[in-house]
């Protein structure tokens, strides 16, 4: 269950408490709390290891842009190899080698930045996402809090 949701519930859980009378504490289902909270603590380790598989996809990505960039260049030099037998096709030759190398080079940080961006708004939206728990959990605790507060009061 996605952990959203499951704050979603705990937040109306807690919204929905029957009121007592003459404060403004509520009265809330503890093991629904502890219910709910034990599905986050089971939920969160599987957005982590999602943003782990993330990282492991973009790092997967960019030793394979390596390794294109790699083939190209060895081509390229090959070619260049090649055509040396005269100095106007070497000269030719170089040209075209270098702008290739140029391309690569250009397709690789195209694709870097593509993948570190893909990362960054994977891992942000799971800081999102986490920071909004931390929130209902805190929230929760100050109603369970103002609940004590209240019963030692009464």
């Amino acid at each position: 269950m996605d952990v959203l949701v499951l704050i979603d519930t705990l937040d109306d859980l807690v919204h929905n408490a029957k009121p007592i009378p003459l404060t403004d504490q509520v009265r809330v289902d503890k093991e629904g709390i502890y219910d709910i909270l034990d599905q986050i603590r089971a939920t969160i380790p599987e957005e982590i290891k999602q943003a782990r598989w993330i990282v492991k996809e973009r790092q997967e990505m960019l030793t394979e842009a390596k390794r294109e960039a790699e083939r190209i260049v060895k081509e390229a030099r090959e070619r260049e190899a090649r055509l040396i037998s005269e100095e106007e096709v070497t000269k030719h030759a170089e040209r075209s080698a270098e702008d290739i190398i140029e391309d690569v080079r250009g397709r690789e940080r195209e694709i870097l930045l593509g993948a570190e961006d893909y990362a960054e708004e994977i891992l942000s939206t799971l800081e999102v996402n986490l920071s909004k728990f931390n929130t209902a959990v805190g929230r929760g605790r100050d109603r369970l809090v103002g609940k004590d507060a209240a019963a030692e009061i009464g």
